[in-house]
């Protein structure tokens, strides 16, 4: 008669916890979403499919264990001005990592850093008032625009990264810009043997930042 009555119990509350198991096991096991938005230094300008950085960043992330899956936005030529204007058909994709990576054709186009900034900040505001973290992507600008305008874009990223909390990968092209062997014939792209180099100097980073939404996605389903 008691196991019959601890068998009851048992399974009355097995029927009352399993839907709340299900929901945590299927939310748990959902891949993390990464987008990059950025410009022709992440489409993979002029290389071969599958050569872009976005690609070739998910194939380095599921090498390392993670169950990810990454979304190319990104745009040739796009300045922070054209991100900021599309971000609202990004946001569609509800992402749970965006790395922001714009900025170099704003330099390149000699912008005033103020608007720059203004345009990334919002940006970084909207992916993060839908919940996403984000992580910047920085860029240095060419020393031919003169030291005044060398220090104002140079303190975008930074600055930017502190006022928003947001990590700070200081170069997207560490490693790479000034590397022939590691550069398209423009000087200004990466190459395919360039964008492994650029994901391998990052992926640390993303890797950090995974693992911190995963153990908030963790705590998150467990206190509900």
């Amino acid at each position: 008669m008691r196991d019959m009555f601890h068998s009851i119990i048992f399974r009355t509350i097995l029927w009352i916890a399993l839907p709340f198991l299900m929901f945590t096991s299927s939310t748990a096991a959902q891949p993390l979403q990464i987008m990059v938005f950025g410009d022709s230094l992440s489409t993979g300008f002029e290389l071969e499919e599958g050569q872009d950085f976005a690609t070739v960043l998910k194939r380095k992330l599921l090498a390392d264990g993670y169950d990810v899956l990454v979304w190319n936005d990104s745009g040739d030529g796009d300045t922070s001005a054209d991100g900021l204007a599309r971000i609202d058909m990004a946001l569609e994709h509800h992402p749970d990592l965006v790395i922001v990576e714009l900025g170099a054709n704003d330099m390149l186009n000699h912008e005033d850093p103020k608007v720059t900034y203004h345009n990334l900040d919002a940006i970084i505001l909207k992916f993060q008032a839908q919940g996403a973290h984000v992580i910047l992507a920085g860029m240095f600008s060419l020393p031919k625009y003169g030291p005044y305008y060398v220090v104002g874009f140079n303190n975008i990223y930074p600055t930017l990264a502190r006022a928003r909390h947001v990590p700070l990968y200081p170069f997207f092209l560490q490693g790479v810009y000034g590397h022939a062997s590691l550069m398209m014939e423009d000087k200004e792209h990466p190459n395919a043997l360039g964008v492994v180099r650029m994901v391998q100097g990052i992926a640390p980073l993303v890797e950090r930042s995974l693992k911190s939404i995963a153990a908030h996605r963790t705590a998150k389903v467990s206190h509900r």
